[in-house]
């Protein structure tokens, strides 16, 4: 007992590493669009274009990795997803000195499919070892705050990386930050290759044998065949856009902003990540009282109401902050602290989603990331809103997907298909 509970510890610590370089090296890539509209001269849209690589990567690789996780386990997949990584982050690293913006965004996209395995793993993984339900909740939570962490570091080196003016930014400025990244990637492997993964889905040699003889009998279920959990990855598409298109697009406005400019920026765009931090704190302290049912209600409630504030409070009502040498717009200050409400979200629609899915996790949780995308499709079209109607009225984009997140959450999120067996 006391060897399987220290073996759990060391699988949780591993994943929550995992956690940590998921944000970093995709807040990163959000994070790069000042960048990219100085030295590609990128429009509002196209600055976006790499972090929609990024999250179209999802969409090509959420299901295969599904699979690979079924057939080769945890430990296997997270291998492969960090040499992925490394190769990604190192071809964007490369793009600033070749000076091509094609190569940056297949760096982007390459990463991408980096992000997309290691979300496979550490989901699931993570409920699994808190036995499902409120206690599963309660451990995605807490590994979310490590992803938070990672969040917030990256938008504020990078702005510290660019300095005060946006109109002189390159990706050779971004380089230190591209190296701590294939150093984080580098590290990871080692660490996971020596550490004992459990592998509670990996399919058994008998299961194996009967799908290469091809006398594998075939499941006429699914998870498909789950309304909850169709609605749910509706829901995970709508969050990460969210998620992403707040401080993406917020980054952009308020980099060109007299007064303002890119290191604020990108301070204040860490501090959604810092909030996020909190936010799952918050979320892992009370997870285990308060259902994903409630948490993730609550959560949209208080983000529509931030998110209208930050519409309608005019541009020109400034304040202090506190460790920030500029009068922000207080429009902004709602802007990050949105990250208190969508740091609960993410894992409160994969619980609920997930939950009685039982021998369909695995496949389901490629589903689930293939439905990520909505994290680059979404900014890219907040972007285009942006190009054509102004920053602050492409929020509307995401008022839309938080009324949809709760939609999910009130009505959507219930299992009315538990007569198909999971065992």
């Amino acid at each position: 007992m006391a060897n399987n509970q220290k073996g759990n510890v060391l699988a949780i610590a591993v994943m929550f590493m995992l956690f940590f370089m998921i944000a970093f090296v995709t807040n990163f890539a959000g994070s790069m669009g000042v960048i990219v509209q100085n030295q590609f001269g990128a429009s509002n849209a196209m600055a976006q274009l790499g972090t929609l690589a990024n999250f179209i990567a999802y969409a090509c690789m959420g299901i295969p990795a599904g699979h690979i996780l079924k057939r080769r386990g945890y430990k296997f997949t997270s291998l492969a997803a960090v040499i992925v990584g490394l190769v990604g982050v190192g071809i964007q690293f490369a793009s600033g000195y070749v000076e091509s913006f094609p190569v940056y965004v297949l760096g982007a996209f390459v990463a991408g499919f980096s992000m997309t395995m290691l979300n496979i793993v550490v989901n699931p993984m993570l409920n699994t070892l808190g036995g499902g339900g409120n206690k599963g909740n309660q451990l995605v939570q807490l590994g979310g705050s490590c992803n938070s962490v990672g969040g917030t570091i990256a938008p504020i080196l990078l702005g510290y990386l660019i300095g005060g003016q946006a109109s002189e930014a390159t990706v050779a400025d971004a380089a230190p930050a591209l190296i701590i990244a294939m150093a984080i990637f580098a590290v990871a492997f080692v660490v996971i290759y020596f550490s004992a993964i459990p592998e509670p889905h990996m399919e058994t040699p008998e299961e194996k044998a009967a799908r290469l003889s091809g006398k594998a009998k075939k499941d006429p279920h699914g998870p498909m065949s789950f309304r909850h959990f169709v609605l749910g990855a509706i829901a995970i598409f709508f969050y990460v856009g969210v998620e992403v298109g707040i401080p993406n697009t917020a980054n952009l406005y308020m980099s060109g902003l007299e007064g303002v400019g890119p290191v604020v920026a990108g301070t204040l765009v860490g501090f959604y990540w810092f909030c996020m931090m909190l936010g799952r704190l918050l979320g892992g302290a009370i997870g285990a009282k308060v259902s994903s049912k409630q948490m993730l209600t609550f959560a949209n409630i208080l983000a529509i109401v931030f998110v209208l504030c930050l519409m309608f409070i005019p541009e020109d009502v400034r304040m202090s902050i506190p460790g920030v040498d500029a009068q922000v717009p207080v429009s902004m200050v709602f802007m990050f602290l949105c990250g208190l409400c969508t740091s609960v979200m993410f894992g409160s629609i994969f619980n609920l989603a997930a939950e009685g899915l039982g021998k369909y996790t695995p496949v389901a949780s490629g589903i689930f990331m293939a439905l990520i995308c909505g994290g680059g499709i979404l900014p890219f079209i907040q972007g285009l809103v942006a190009d054509a109607a102004g920053f602050i009225n492409s929020y509307w984009v995401v008022i839309v997907g938080l009324a949809y997140m709760l939609f999910y959450a009130v009505a959507g999120s219930k299992n009315v298909n538990k007569d198909i067996p999971v065992e």
